[in-house]
This record gives structure tokens, sequence and C-alpha cells, in this order.
């Protein structure tokens, strides 16, 4: 059995570690306008009758795939990915971002890749890319770091918390390109360390798959389908990126609330390989988005259009719907058959 935590990743300590860093700085929300409270996927500041949304994220151990494949692009694309998704979830549109590229030792080629994935990453979400840093700290970073911080825009009487979901309501699923930027950790060492294959390894469930390029694929951009919905006559309760956490991402939407995803599509290969390379299933989803990378919340009257819309640009799927149950659990239906339950 391989969990996430033997992987090197503890997922309870990174809470607590981020509890200890906010109760720090918290009361500095006092000093603005803020509107979102800490937890959320992206920050609101309220000025007049608008609001700033942010953002920052990373890519994580991605990072060291693109070193085993020499191919950098990819790190861009998601350094892009991770922090504009984010910002759609208080219903905002991104409009530019920065980055921070922190190396090693400088090296041209590598940065050259890189960029040509944040300005292909920029393209798809129609973002600015309008400067960033890159420092060299030889004796801090081992090869490099890459993130971004992102800011988006909405009208402040258009923001979309989550507050208003409510019993009841169905959860639109949109397709993800596969691992995206999360659980890569665990998905190294289970392909690498535990079974021994390489990058050039056909997957264990799909022969015509390669473990490597199916690990490098880009983190999927949900602007242009999420910025559509936003500006149609749909009444959207809520938007979660399913990141690092799985489908236990919904919780950060509302509390008081419960979700039971039982529609979900079946997995992709990738999913199924780390499945069969003995990580319990339980873990498969508190860790991967398992095939959906972002989830739109609206009453059931409005999921066939949500879903319409949605189709211009990805697959979607009515995956669950919003239970009032104060427990606050996540109940999946997984690819098996089995019920479990994430708290």
């Amino acid at each position: 059995m391989v969990t996430y935590s033997e992987s090197g990743v503890d997922i309870n300590l990174e809470e607590a570690t981020v509890s200890a860093l906010v109760s720090e700085i918290k009361n500095t929300l006092s000093f603005r306008d803020v509107i979102t409270e800490s937890g959320h996927f992206a920050a609101l500041v309220r000025l007049g009758d608008k609001a700033i949304a942010m953002s920052t994220d990373g890519v994580g151990s991605k990072i060291l795939v693109a070193k085993m494949m020499n191919k950098y692009d990819t790190v861009g694309i998601d350094c892009i990915a991770m922090v504009v998704n984010d910002i759609l979830c208080v219903g905002a549109e991104p409009i530019a971002m920065v980055d921070y590229l922190a190396v090693e030792k400088a090296d041209p080629e590598i940065a050259g890749q890189i960029g040509k994935g944040l300005a292909e990453g920029s393209k798809m979400a129609k973002i600015a890319m309008i400067g960033g840093e890159t420092a060299s700290l030889p004796e801090i970073i081992k090869d490099f770091d890459l993130a971004g911080t992102g800011i988006g825009i909405v009208d402040a009487d258009k923001i979309i918390t989550g507050e208003n979901i409510a019993d009841g309501d169905v959860l639109i699923g949109i397709e993800s390109s596969g691992v995206h930027s999360n659980g890569l950790s665990l998905a190294r060492k289970v392909f690498f360390d535990e079974a021994n294959l390489s990058i050039d390894s056909p997957l264990p469930t799909d022969s015509n798959k390669l473990v490597g390029e199916e690990l490098l694929k880009p983190t999927e951009i949900y602007v242009k389908p999420v910025v559509e919905l936003l500006k149609e006559d749909i009444d959207i309760h809520g938007l979660a990126h399913i990141t690092g956490g799985g489908f236990l991402n919904l919780k950060r939407l509302k509390k008081g609330i419960s979700y039971n995803i039982d529609s979900l599509p079946e997995p992709s290969s990738i999913f199924k390989s780390i499945y069969s390379l003995d990580v319990p299933l339980e873990e498969m989803y508190r860790v991967f988005n398992m095939g959906i990378g972002f989830v739109v919340i609206v009453p059931a009257r409005e999921a066939d259009k949500t879903i319409n819309v949605i189709k211009k640009y990805n697959k979607a799927y009515k995956i669950g719907t919003v239970v009032d149950n104060k427990d606050e659990t996540v109940k999946i239906k997984a690819f098996n058959g089995d019920i479990i339950t994430l708290n």
C-alpha cells in the first residue's frame, strides 16, 4: 500500500503549517475591504463597484518529471493554469500574471522553454504576462522552482463565493487532461520507485500510452468555458478547481453542507494505472482529480444549459448533487462501484 505521506507529502502537516502561517497574518485582512475568507481558491479585495481577485500557485514536483523528459514548456502552461483556474472560482475573469523563477544555476535554454510555455498558457487563458522575477539561489534551490501570481476582475455584485449553494444543486464536472500539477510526488513514487518503470515504459493499464508523456500532460485551462458561463444568464452557485486534495476542494466553498458524487465518468488510464500499483482507493480520490478538473454548481434547472455551454470547449457531465447534511462529507461512488466518504 502506497500513500501520499509515504511519498514525502503529509497533507495533515501541510494544513497545520498553513494554519500556523495564516494565524499570524489574518489580522492584516482588516487593513483593506477583503471579501473572501482565508481558504478560498482566490482572495477578493473590493475596489468601488469592482473587486480584484488574486491567487498564487506553483507547479510542484511536476518539475522533476519535466527534467526526466528534458521538456520544460509544459510547466510554463501549468503555472498559468493553476493560477487562473483558481481565480475563476470567485467568478472573476483572469486578466494578468507575474511569474517567479528560482534557479540553482541560470540556464537560458531551460528558461526559454519555460517562457514558451508561459506564453502559450497566457494565450489560452487570454491574459497578459506583465512581469516577474528570476533569482539564482544555488544553496537553496535544487534545479528550479516556478510559481505565479495572477489577478482577475469581477463586478462586486457578481462575485461567486459559494454562499448560495443549496440542497439539490447539481454538480457539473468538467473533464481534466490527466494528473495536472497535483499528486505528482505520489505518482512518481509508485511508477518509478515501487514499480521500477521509466518515462518510456507503457502504462500498466494501457500499453499505447507512455508513463512520462501522461505525467507531463499540461494542466487544462478552463478560462474559455467558465468565462462564457459567467457572461450567460445562468445562476451559478459555486465554482471549484479540483486540485491537490481531490474532491475535498469542494469543502472550501461553503460550510454546513455535503456532496454526493455518484455519476463520475470512467477515469483515464493514468489514474487506473496508479491505483493498480497499490494506492488505496480512498487515497486516489483524496489526492487526484480522477478525471474532473473543475466543478460548476448550479440549480437543477440550470444543469442542461450549463453543460451545453461547456461542451463548446470541454467534455462535461452531471456528476452529483449537493446534500443538506451538516456532516460536511464528500461521498463518492468510485469507478469500481465502491462508495467512499471523504471528511
